[in-house]
């Protein structure tokens, strides 16, 4: 004898979602950069959710796996729209945080995209 197995599943209302615009950054360092210049990069750069009005989330850390292909720091910020990461963009804090990035970089590569999300997921 069978029997059959089913499944319920409840969705939460589209009226729970949001859409966001995910900007993601990675950076490499360059060898002769000492953990300390390292470590005050990644401070500065958590505290620009205080900052900039324009953040709804962001998340600042250290790789963990070290593989070859891995980079050293990887910062995930979301933002309501296009506009809000304009804002953000040019933003004196975000621009010195961002010059300090790249002089102690020897790559650094980023990816901007539009999505939706549980609203309370970014909060």
């Amino acid at each position: 004898m069978k029997t059959a197995i089913s499944f319920s599943f409840i969705l939460p209302s589209s009226s729970l979602f949001t859409n966001v615009l995910t900007h993601i950054v990675i950076w490499k360092y360059r060898a002769d950069v000492e953990v300390e210049v390292r470590d005050e990069h990644v401070r500065l750069l958590k505290s620009l959710k205080d900052k900039i009005p324009q953040v709804q989330s962001l998340f600042v850390g250290a790789d963990v796996l070290r593989l070859p292909r891995s980079f050293d720091t990887g910062l995930v910020a979301m933002f309501h729209d296009r506009a809000a990461l304009d804002a953000y963009t040019i933003h004196p804090e975000h621009i010195t945080v961002a010059g300090l990035g790249r002089t102690i970089s020897e790559q650094v590569a980023s990816v901007d995209f539009e999505d939706q999300v549980i609203e309370s997921t970014i909060k």
